[in-house]
Parts: structure tokens; sequence; C-alpha cells
């Protein structure tokens, strides 16, 4: 077994590239070996930013002989066809085998491949491997780069070592010839670095004052910044995304703590980090009571003469010019309010068919207010309105210009420096959250108003002219505002429809002139059908589709939480049921329920009487009718249910208590039949009870007593009996059976 060593040398690559670079080596060389039947026991890839490297440890010496068959034509086969074959395999005729298949002769080749010198292997191996490379970016370079042929690189690479146990493996990529030399530190070393062998490797450059190891940099500056900042009395903001950056940055860091002026602490600290972290990828440190401290720690790529003082002077330079135009940034917006801002904003486009960023305001404005009235949201519906009229002013502003991450955040400190409402600049401060997964979802009435009603808009808007995602496409993020609808929704315990709170956000998306164009198509394609069961405007096509998308990621995000998302089919699939937190708690005791033997058995005897029913054609108790008006649906059971008149459940379990079972059958029924009788009168008002009062773990209990009786009624009970009387009120006492637990769920739509 030998080692093997691949450098390549080039000039600086890009820190955010170098750990996707350090995986596709090794995949690379993994797979070159592969083919010529290698394994290497190990392998280990380091990466600076001047080199690319791979160990390879424990390699055999040879391939080992391999002997490959390839199935040919039938013997008898044209000449063409044979003469085709052998070209494949590179044999001639007498060197075929003549084989029995399936009572067929066929032709077989036998070829023999003899072992190959790893050294071999390598030699092809390593200008594939190069010219392979996945780089996100590369670029051509030299005389040579004048044809589209000529080599690429992230940049322009200066040198290949290629030792296998301690010589040079013969191989040239593009006039580059491999070798046993590298270069150290640009400063600290001159002259080139000699490795006579894989094992030499990062002690003769640590020598030189390059640490190959990428793990090893970034612990040295994990540690080393965080004691440069305790040593003056302060406590690191620990970033391991900037750890890693800055490893990539350089061969030989040194961390080092800076200060800038206090007075730039005047200035919201989320751009005193930006600046610090985005433009000098410097850490930032606090004091001791959490407050952001007048100083920063660099990372150096040179061990200075002086311990780093001119470094860290230059370093505190250049931060302080950066620091000076925020702070100007800072001072020029609140020169102007942030309703002056907001004027600008009718001459930026939100979208070219639905207008610009003032009339998506004034929308916003409208819903917020809306939500409030409604009691949706328990918050001031005028305070709702106003920082909606602001929560976007802030784009316009130099700050926002200069750091677009921080939009919504600079508009909350200008709010609060104006002297708004505490409520409105916190609405306008958080109104784009929650972002993503994890990201915090407010609770502040006025700001959840204002959250609701832009993620609201701009799916009603793109929904409208039909911008919808496509498979991994969701260019405007749809599905992530839909989701954080629900969190919104969710967290805060909001109880509304959703399609009422879709169409009120609808409604005005489809006055606008583009949309409006689309809704005469629409609604003359409309009139010329004969599938659509209603005719049906525009605004509610949209809002039926858009509502039907929110079903679609509630549940892919609660599949994530472990929910069931046939579970969430059988309680929407009831109709009318919009009610996200309702139906949260309804799919969650469905849930719990179905999961229990109780439940299973309970299923099964649901799913063995819809079944005769649906035989005997007495109708489809999932099936539902939809109106425009409310979205949802009655569900429609072909059957009358003896509580579907009786408005009070107080009253209905009155009217099933004195019920006498059996009372009005023309004959005698059997004992299963009274006691699945006697089972529905009780559990039927109980259920509705339950229902009523969202107790729905109540519901699910009080049908549970249906389980029993069901199976016995199967077991002893002929339904299809000859006696049509018998016949038709064991029918109908299935059909009671069915409509009883649709009280709860369709479970038509339960998986099992």
């Amino acid at each position: 077994m030998t080692d093997f060593l691949l450098e390549l040398l080039s000039e600086e690559i890009p820190a955010r590239m170098q750990g996707k670079a350090r995986a596709d080596l090794e995949k690379l060389f993994a797979n070159q070996l592969a083919a010529a039947g290698l394994k290497a026991q190990s392998l280990q890839t380091f990466s600076t930013p001047r080199r690319l490297a791979l160990i390879a440890r424990g390699l055999p010496e040879t391939t080992q002989a391999v002997s490959e068959e390839l199935k040919g034509p039938p013997a008898d086969a044209p000449d063409a066809a044979v003469d085709g074959f052998l070209r494949k395999a590179g044999l001639t005729r007498d060197a075929l085998e003549t084989r029995d298949v399936k009572g067929r002769a066929t032709l077989f080749a036998v070829i023999e491949k003899p072992g190959r010198a790893t050294a071999e292997v390598l030699a092809d191996a390593i200008p594939a491997i190069i010219r392979a490379f996945p780089w996100p970016k590369s670029m051509r370079w030299g005389t040579a780069s004048q044809t589209t042929e000529s080599l690429r690189w992230v940049r322009p690479l200066q040198g290949i070592i290629a030792l296998l146990g301690g010589y040079v493996v013969p191989c040239e990529v593009d006039g580059l010839v491999a070798g046993d030399s590298t270069v150290g530190h640009r400063f600290h070393h001159k002259g080139a670095v000699t490795i006579s062998g894989v094992d030499d490797y990062a002690s003769a450059l640590r020598a030189a004052h390059v640490i190959v190891d990428h793990d090893e940099r970034a612990s040295i500056i994990r540690d080393g910044a965080a004691k440069a900042a305790r040593d003056a009395g302060y406590v690191l903001v620990e970033d391991e995304g900037l750890v890693i950056e800055n490893a990539g940055l350089t061969e030989w860091p040194v961390p080092l703590l800076g200060r800038y002026d206090p007075e730039f602490l005047e200035v919201p600290p989320e751009v005193i980090q930006l600046t610090t972290r985005i433009n000098q990828k410097y850490f930032v440190v606090r004091d001791a009571a959490g407050a952001l401290a007048p100083a920063f720690v660099c990372t150096a790529n040179i061990s200075a003469h002086d311990g780093g003082k001119a470094i860290v002077a230059g370093n505190e330079k250049v931060l302080a010019a950066r620091l000076s135009d925020a702070r100007f940034f800072w001072e020029l917006d609140q020169k102007k309010t942030l309703a002056q801002h907001s004027e600008k904003l009718a001459n930026i486009v939100f979208h070219e068919k639905l207008g610009t960023v003032a009339d998506k305001v004034e929308r916003v404005a409208k819903l917020a207010r809306w939500l409030c009235e409604e009691g949706i949201v328990k918050g001031d519906a005028a305070l709702a309105e106003q920082a909606a009229r602001l929560c976007k002013a802030d784009l316009v502003t130099e700050m926002v210009g200069e750091f677009p991450e921080l939009q919504g955040l600079m508009g909350g400190y200008y709010a609060a420096k104006e002297g708004l409402d505490p409520q409105v600049a916190a609405a306008i401060r958080d109104h784009y959250k929650p972002v993503g997964q994890g990201d915090d979802v407010p609770t502040a009435p006025v700001t959840v108003a204002v959250s609701l009603a832009d993620k609201l808009d701009s799916l009603a808007c793109f929904f409208s002219i039909n911008e919808l995602p496509t498979g991994s496409k969701d260019p405007f993020a749809l599905r992530r505002s839909a989701i954080a609808v629900s969190n919104l929704i969710f967290s805060n315990h909001l109880r509304c429809s959703v399609h009422s709170m879709i169409a009120a956000a609808v409604a005005p998306a489809t006055k606008m002139p583009a949309v409006a164009t689309l809704a005469r198509e629409f609604e003359a394609a409309a009139s010329q059908s004969v599938d659509r069961p209603l005719a049906m405007t525009f605004d509610q096509d949209v809002a039926v589709t858009l509502v039907a998308f929110f079903i679609d990621r509630l549940k892919v995000q609660q599949r994530e939480a472990g929910v069931r998302h046939d579970l969430i089919d059988a309680v929407f699939a009831l109709g009318g049921e919009d009610d996200l937190v309702r139906l949260l708690a309804r799919v969650h005791a469905l849930q719990a329920f179905v999961e229990t033997g109780e439940g299973g058995n309970l299923l099964a005897g649901y799913k063995r009487a819809a079944n005769i029913l649906k035989k005997e054609g007495r109708g489809d108790a999932s099936a539902t009718v939809h109106t425009p008006e409310t979205g949802g649906g009655i569900a429609q059971t072909g059957e009358e249910d003896p509580l579907s008149m009786v408005e009070d459940p107080g009253v209905a379990l009155a009217v099933a208590e004195m019920a006498q079972p059996g009372s009005g059958l023309p004959y005698d029924p059997e004992p299963a039949e009274i006691a699945l009788i006697e089972a529905l009168d009780k559990a039927e008002p109980l259920a509705a009870l339950a229902i009523h009062g969202e107790d729905f773990e109540g519901a699910m209990a009080a049908l549970a007593v249906l389980r029993a009786p069901i199976d016995a009624f199967f077991d002893d009970v002929t339904v299809n009996d000859a006696d049509p009387d018998k016949r038709t009120a064991r029918l109908n006492l299935l059909a009671r059976f069915r409509a009883a637990v649709h009280r709860v769920a369709d479970f038509s739509k339960i998986e099992g």
C-alpha cells in the first residue's frame, strides 16, 4: 500500500467556494479511482486561499486484472451486426465464444483487462479531475484563453504536486507539468517549498507559514478572537460563518483587536454590525452589560514584527470611514419624515402587472384596518392603517439603499425617532416577519395586522395574475408567505375564516387594470363552460384556488410536525371548516383517536358501511357542494341526519334521550340492531355538544362507543335481507352511522 498527494496551486480562491471545492475534489478523485477498480483506505482534503489539496492513503500499487464479458448478437446474425460488435469489443471473430441463450446460439466477447500500475491510473485521472472540476465560476487566462478549448479554473492555475509514495506522478495539464514543489506564505517565505512525501506536506508548509488544514485555521481564529476580546474586557459576538470565511481568507491567521470612536454608537447597532461584518469581515464585541462596544476583532494574515499595531491602525482607519458613511446616512434620512419618504414609493414598480409599491401600500393599509375592524386581530385599526402606510417608506432611504438587509428595521428606528406611537414603530420594524423557518413570529396586535395584510396582499396579487409557484420555482416566495400567514394565525390564535381573509385581499387586487383584463377573459371563458358546477366570478375563482394552496402548504408544514396530511383532508372535506386554529385542533384530536385500537376499528367499520351504501347507490357522504360565498361546503350524505334540523345541541340531546330503540320499525329488530341504535342515540348528541364547544377530544370519545356496536352489527345482522323493509331500515341505519361519524371528519379521506 502507498499514499498519494495532490495539490493544485492557484491564485486566490474565493473563501465562499472553498468548502464545496474540497468536497468536489474528494468526490471526483474517488470516482476516478472507482472507474479503474481502485479504492483508497482514506481520503483527506485541504484548502487555503491559494491551494486545493488531497491526500489518499492506503492505495494499492496496481489495479487487479479483470475479465469483462460482453453479450453480442446471435451467432447467425448478419455480418454487419457481428462486425459492429467486434469493433466495440476490440476483438477478432475467432476470439468470440458461442453460448446457448434460451435455446439460441449467441456470441460473447471475453475481454481480459490486465492490471495497471496505480501511477498510470493517477496520471490519467489528474487531468480529468482538473478539466471536469465544477467551479461555480471559472476563467481562462493567458494566450491560451483565446480559444474556448483552453483550461478553465476558478483563478489561474499555477502548479501541480502529484506524489505517489514520494515519487512524482508524470502528468501534464495545459502546459503545467506535475512536480514536487509549491510555495509558502506570500510574505513570510521566499522561494519554493519542496515536498518529499505525503507525510511531509503539512509540516513543510507550516515551516513556510502556511496552515493547510482549514479546520485548524478556523479553530485558531475562533479561539484567538475570543481571547483578544476577553483580554480587552469584552465578550466576542460568536459568528461561525465569519470564522469560516476568515479561515478561507488567510493562510496564517492572527486575530487582532481594534477600536473605533464611541460616538459612532449613536448609529443603530445593527448598522454597525452589518458594516463591520459584511464589508470588513470583522467580529463585533459587547461589553459586560451586553451592549455593543466600540471595538472589533480583525484577522490578519501575517505575524507582524510590531505585534500588529500597524495592521490594526489601518483597519481602524478603514472602519472609521465606513462608519462615517453610515452615520451620514442615518442623519440624512432623519431630515424627512417617513410620510415624506413614502411619497417616493410611487416611483418604484412592485410588479409590471401589479403597479407600484405605493399601490401595494394602499391595499395593505386598507386590509390591515379591515382585519382589526372585523375583530380578527385585536388591534387598533387606526394605528394598523398608519403603520401599513409607512411600513415600506424606508425602502427609499439612503441607509436601506446601502444595506437592503435593514429594510423594516430602519423604518422602525426612524418611526421611533420621529415620535410615532411605539406600536406603529414596532409594526414597521417587524412586519416582514416571520421571514423563514425558525424566525420569530410577531405577537403585537398592530404588527400582526400589518404583517398579515402584507403577505395576504402579495399572495392575492400574484395569484390574480397567475404567477403561481411551479415545481421548485417560487420567485416571489409565495409558499413562504402562505406558511408565514399560517404561523401568524396559529401563534396568535386568530379565529377567522381563511376564505374570508383571502377574499378581502383578492377583491382589491382584481380591480387593477392588468388584472381586470384577465378577469374579463376568465368570465368570457367561464360563460362558455359546461363543466363548472357554479358560475363563479374571477375573484371568487382566485380565492378558492388560493384557499386550496393554503391547505396544501398547511399539509406540508404540519407533516414536518408529525401531522398526517390525510387527516387534514378528512377535516377540510367536511366543508365550511377553514378556521385554521379549529381545523388543526380537530386534526390533532382525530390523529390521536385513529391511532388507537378503538379508532382504527371504527375506521374499518366506517369503510365497510360506506362501501355497502355506495354499492346500493345510497349517496357518497364525502361529496360536498362548494359555494362561492363561503368557499366551504355542506356535506351531502344522501340521508336525513336525525339532528340536522336541531340547532341547539341541548335540545338534540333531549330528543335523543326520549327516542325508543327500534320504534317505528315494521319488524322486530335484532339485538345488534337495537344496540347500534342505542349507541347512536347517545353518541350523536354528545358528539354534537362536544363539537359545538370545540371539545374535539370529547367528540372522538363520544364516537368511540360506536366501535363495538358496529362490529357486532356486521357480525350478527344481514344488511341485504330478503325482506325489503329490513333491508331499507338497515341501510338507513348504516347511513345514520356514517352521518354521525361525518360530524367529526370525512373518514373516507383517511388512509388505512
